[in-house]
């Protein structure tokens, strides 16, 4: 748990960084669209599907900017173990506007179908839990 709460709070810390080189470029976009969603998403990777799911994720990242759901600038992800040797993926990006997730696309559904079925529920928490965040500035 000590593990999982430092690779947290190490992935805040990225992407405060990450928020601070590239808010000025993003505030300039002309196409964003207002109330975006800034979101950490855990995953419990099943053993012996680890690979597969850190693919997922990064093929949910590149399915989402080709869609233009999420903002390009600032994302980490990150990977870490718990419980000896059980490996855990932590992803933080920004929809683009907070009301995609609920009427995701047929494409970006499945993905997350997918996922689903490659992460475990793992000490009292479900598979893949994901929280809505607030940015703040470093």
């Amino acid at each position: 748990m000590r593990n999982r709460r430092n690779i947290t709070r190490a992935a805040a810390i990225l992407f405060g960084m990450a928020v601070s080189m590239g808010a000025s470029a993003s505030c300039q976009d002309a196409k964003s669209v207002a109330a975006p969603e800034t979101v950490i998403i855990s995953f419990h990777a099943e053993q012996g599907a680890e690979s597969d799911l850190q693919r997922m994720i990064a093929e949910h990242w590149t399915v989402a900017r080709r869609l233009n759901l999420v903002r390009e600038s600032p994302r980490v992800t990150l990977r870490g173990t718990e419980q000896g040797d059980r490996v855990y993926f932590v992803d933080i990006f920004t929809w683009r506007d907070a009301a995609i997730p609920d009427a995701a696309p047929q494409e970006i559904r499945k993905i997350w179908d997918q996922m689903n079925r490659l992460a475990e529920a793992r000490g009292g928490q479900t598979g893949l839990s994901l929280a809505a965040v607030s940015l703040l500035e470093p």
